[in-house]
C-alpha cells in the first residue's frame, strides 16, 4: 500500500495542473454542463411496471445545439441516474420525430470468461464482471487492446465462440437470458457490405431475409432504418462506388451495417468498435445518430477503443476493463471523479479518454523505459512515469469500496428482484422467400459485378476463338486420310487434342472466379451469423442465379468452337455439345466453391485450384490412356474423381460413336475403331448420356460437400447459444 501511496501522490504532483472534473471543464463546454430540462432521463426497470410501449416525442429547436425529448416525469429514484447531453448537428427547420420505446435492460453478474489453452479452459478474459444497462441509455465498454472488451460484448450477446466458457448471470428484463431471433441486433467490427448495390436495394434485401410478410410492408421499414442512421442522402449510391459513381466512405458503410440490422426493430443493438476506422468528424457523426436511436427508446451496448472528448461527453454509462477487470462502471461523468478519487485527476487539456487509456494500458511501460532518459523540448517524460500496474491496482481497489460500486449492486438487486415480459420473436422469412430474395439478389449483383461471369464470358470467348483458330480446318472426314493407320491416328489425335485442350483450358480459366466466390463467402458468413440467411439457402440462390450466365457462357463458348474446328453439323449433336459443357462448367462451380470454403483466401484457393486441376488433367486420359494408367492411386480413384474424363468422354462418343469413315478406297472404320488406341469410350450409343449424368451428379454431390463445410463452420460458430444454455445449467446446478 505504501507503495501504491507513494506512485499515486508522484502521478498527482506531476499533473499539478489538474483539477476536479466540475472545476476543469470550462463553461462553454456543453459536452459536460447539465441543463435541467433540456435532457431526457433514461427509463428504467422501474419506471415502468407493466412494461408498456409508450409514445416519446423527439423535438429538435431551429438553431439549439441539443435534442429535448418530451416524455412522462422520470421516477423520483432515478434522479440521480446521469443520461448525458446529446449535442447535435444544426438542422435547418423544426421538425418532430416520434418512436416508439422498445428497449430492455440488461444485468449481469459475477460474468466471468475463460478461453480454452492447450489443455484447459484456463486464460480468464473477463474476471467477475457486474453492471447493468437501462433503455434510452448507452453503454460503452471501453478499455486498452486485448482487454476483454469484445469478449464481454459477446458474451452479453449470447455469441462467445466454441473456445470460451461462461461463468455467472446475464438477465435481460429481470429474467435469465433469453433474447430470440429478431429481438436484439449485432454488429461486428468488419462486417461486409455488398457494394454493387444501392443503400436503399442493400437494405431492402436485407429486410426480405429478416422480416416475415409480404415485400410490400418492408420499404417503410427501410426507410425507417435509412432515416434513423442519417443515410437519406446516400440511399441511391451505390456502396462500393462504380466506375463513374463514387463509393460510399467508411462512416457511411459503418451506418449501414448498422441500418442492416435496424431493420428488425430490435430492442438491444450490441455494436463492436462503432468508430472502427472512423475519423473525427465521421465518429461524432456515428455518435451523435447513435444517441438520438438511443433516444428512441432502444437499448445500446457498444466497445470503444479510444474516443474525442466531444464524443465521451455523448456517453452515458462506462464500464473501463483492463486485463478482463473491471475498473469502473457507471455514469462517464463519475468516472472522471473516480480517477481523481484514485489520485489520477484528468490534465485540463487532455481527453478524459485518452487519460483513461494512459493509466491502465501496459503498453505504455514499454515505451516509458525506451524513452526514459529522452526529452523534448516540453520537458520530460516523468508526468506519465507511472507504473500502470499500480494504477490498475489503485483503481481496482478504489472502485469496490467505492460508492459508485455499491450503486451498480444496487441497481441489479431492483432489475432482476422482478421479472419484465419476454422479448418477443417477429418471426423471420421462410425458406422459400429465402431463396427467391437470393436468387434475384444475385441476379442482380452478377449483372452489375464485371469480376463475376462477365470477365469471364470474354477470356471464355478469347479462348475459344484461339484454340479454334488453332485446330480450324480440320473437318470431320477421313477421306484426305490414305491407307496408312498411322495417318488415321495422327488426324483422330489432333481432334482428341482440340478436345482435350478446350475443355481442361475453359475449366482452369474458372479460377478468375475466386475473388467472387470469397466474396459471396464472406457475406454468406456474415449474414449467417445473424440468422439473416442459410446454407441450404444461400447454395440454392446462388446456383439457381448463376445457371442464365454459365448456360450464357457454355453456348457462346460452344458455338465459335464447334464451328472453327469443323464437328458435325447436326442441331442435336451441337446441342449435347452445349450441355455438356454447361455440365463441366457447373461442376467446376462447385468445385470452386469448395476450394473457396476451405481456405477463404485467394492465394492458397488459387493454387489449390490450379494444382487439383493439373492433377485431374493428367488423368484424363489424353496423355496416357485411362485402362494404362497405374492402378492404385492415378486411376484409382483419381481419374474417376477428375470431371474431365466424363466431359471428354463424353464429347467423343457424341461425334465418332455410330460413325464410319474411308480410309482411301479400301475399306472403312467405325469411329470407335478409330478411337480405341487413342482415348477410352464405350461404343454405347447411350455412354455419352450416362457421362453427362454424371457430370450433373458430380454438381450436386461438390453441393452437398459444401452444404455440409458450410454448415460445420457455421455450427462452429454458431455454437455458442447451445453452450450458453450449458453454461447457464451448469451454473444453476451449482
Amino acid at each position: 500500500m505504501e507503495e501504491i501511496q507513494s506512485q499515486s501522490d508522484n502521478y498527482r504532483s506531476s499533473s499539478s495542473s489538474a483539477s476536479s472534473p466540475a472545476s476543469r471543464v470550462p463553461s462553454s463546454n456543453f459536452f459536460y454542463l447539465r441543463k435541467p430540462g433540456a435532457f431526457r432521463q433514461p427509463i428504467s426497470f422501474e419506471d415502468s411496471p407493466v412494461w408498456d410501449e409508450t409514445d416519446i416525442e423527439v423535438k429538435v429547436d431551429e438553431g439549439g445545439d441539443s435534442i429535448h425529448a418530451a416524455t412522462t416525469p422520470p421516477s423520483p429514484s432515478l434522479s440521480k441516474i446521469n443520461s448525458g447531453s446529446l449535442p447535435s448537428p444544426r438542422l435547418p427547420e423544426e421538425t418532430v420525430v416520434t418512436r416508439k420505446i422498445s428497449g430492455a435492460s440488461i444485468a449481469w453478474k459475477d460474468l466471468t470468461v475463460t478461453i480454452k489453452g492447450k489443455r484447459k479452459y484456463s486464460d480468464k478474459v473477463v474476471k467477475s464482471s457486474h453492471g447493468c444497462t437501462l433503455p434510452g441509455t448507452m453503454t460503452v465498454i471501453m478499455g486498452p487492446a486485448k482487454s476483454g472488451k469484445s469478449t464481454l460484448l459477446r458474451a452479453l450477446a449470447g455469441r462467445l465462440p466454441d473456445s470460451a466458457r461462461m461463468y455467472g448471470e446475464v438477465f435481460v428484463n429481470g429474467t435469465k437470458m433469453h433474447m430470440p431471433y429478431g429481438s436484439y441486433g449485432y454488429v461486428d467490427r468488419e462486417t461486409t457490405l455488398i457494394g454493387s448495390l444501392t443503400v436503399r436495394e442493400f437494405l431492402y434485401y436485407s429486410a426480405l431475409l429478416q422480416l416475415p410478410g409480404f415485400f410490400c410492408q418492408k420499404r417503410s421499414v427501410v426507410e425507417d432504418a435509412i432515416d434513423a442512421m442519417s443515410l437519406g442522402d446516400y440511399a441511391n449510391n451505390l456502396i462500393g462506388g462504380h466506375c463513374y459513381m463514387k463509393g460510399l466512405r467508411s462512416g457511411e458503410r459503418r451506418r449501414v451495417s448498422i441500418a442492416r440490422e435496424l431493420v428488425m426493430g430490435p430492442h438491444i443493438l450490441f455494436i463492436d468498435e462503432p468508430l472502427y476506422r472512423l475519423d473525427s468528424v465521421s465518429a461524432l457523426l456515428m455518435m451523435v445518430t447513435l444517441k438520438k436511436l438511443a433516444n428512441s427508446g432502444c437499448t445500446l451496448i457498444f466497445t470503444i477503443y479510444q474516443s474525442s472528448t466531444e464524443v465521451f461527453g455523448l456517453f452515458d454509462r462506462i464500464c473501463l476493463l483492463s486485463n478482463g477487470k473491471t475498473l469502473f462502471f457507471g455514469e462517464t461523468l463519475a468516472c472522471l471523479q473516480h480517477f481523481s478519487n484514485a489520485g489520477f485527476p484528468c490534465p485540463i487539456m487532455q481527453s478524459p479518454s485518452d487519460h483513461f487509456l494512459r493509466a491502465i494500458n501496459t503498453e505504455f511501460d514499454r515505451i516509458i523505459a525506451m524513452c526514459k532518459s529522452w526529452q523534448d523540448d516540453h520537458g520530460d517524460l516523468s508526468s506519465v512515469s507511472m507504473d500502470t500496474a499500480v494504477a490498475i491496482r489503485t483503481l481496482e481497489a478504489t472502485y469496490r469500496s467505492s460508492a459508485d460500486a455499491a450503486a451498480v449492486e444496487s441497481m441489479i438487486m431492483k432489475l432482476t428482484e422482478k421479472e419484465g415480459p419476454y422479448l418477443k420473436s417477429k418471426g423471420m422469412a421462410g425458406n422459400a422467400t429465402r431463396v427467391a430474395v437470393l436468387t434475384w439478389r444475385s441476379l442482380l449483383i452478377m449483372s452489375r459485378e464485371w469480376r463475376y461471369y462477365w470477365l469471364r464470358l470474354i477470356l471464355y470467348m478469347l479462348l475459344a476463338v484461339c484454340i479454334g483458330t488453332v485446330f480450324s480446318g480440320l473437318g470431320h472426314s477421313l477421306s484426305s486420310v490414305m491407307f496408312a493407320n498411322y495417318d488415321v491416328f495422327l488426324a483422330m489425335q489432333t481432334r482428341v487434342a482440340a478436345i482435350f485442350i478446350f475443355v481442361s483450358f475453359t475449366s482452369l480459366l474458372g479460377l478468375v472466379g475466386v475473388p467472387a466466390q470469397l466474396k459471396e463467402i464472406k457475406i454468406y458468413t456474415c449474414e449467417e451469423s445473424n440468422q439473416h440467411s442459410g446454407a441450404f439457402v444461400f447454395l440454392l440462390g446462388q446456383l439457381f442465379a448463376s445457371i442464365p450466365f454459365l448456360f450464357l457462357i457454355s453456348i457462346s463458348s460452344s458455338l465459335v468452337f464447334y464451328f472453327l474446328i469443323g464437328l458435325r453439323n447436326e442441331f442435336s449433336l451441337l446441342m449435347y455439345f452445349v450441355l455438356n459443357f454447361f455440365a463441366c462448367l457447373l461442376v467446376n462451380e462447385g468445385l470452386l466453391l469448395l476450394v473457396a470454403s476451405i481456405w477463404q483466401n485467394i492465394f492458397w484457393s488459387i493454387l489449390s485450384f490450379v494444382s487439383i486441376h493439373v492433377i485431374m488433367m493428367l488423368s484424363a486420359g489424353f496423355f496416357r490412356i485411362r485402362s494404362s494408367l497405374p492402378g492404385p492411386v492415378w486411376m484409382y480413384p483419381i481419374s474417376y474423381i477428375a470431371f474431365h474424363t466424363y466431359s471428354i468422354q463424353g464429347l467423343l462418343e457424341n461425334e465418332y460413336v455410330g460413325t464410319s469413315f474411308a480410309v482411301g478406297q479400301v475399306r472403312n472404320i467405325s469411329g470407335y475403331e478409330a478411337l480405341e488406341n487413342i482415348y477410352d469410350i464405350s461404343d454405347d450409343k447411350n455412354a455419352k448420356w450416362k457421362n453427362l449424368l454424371v457430370l450433373f451428379l458430380m454438381a450436386v454431390a461438390y453441393k452437398v460437400v459444401v452444404f455440409i463445410l458450410l454448415k460445420f463452420c457455421i455450427w462452429k460458430n454458431l455454437s455458442i447459444r447451445k453452450l450458453f444454455l450449458c453454461n447457464q445449467n451448469s451454473m444453476n446446478r451449482r
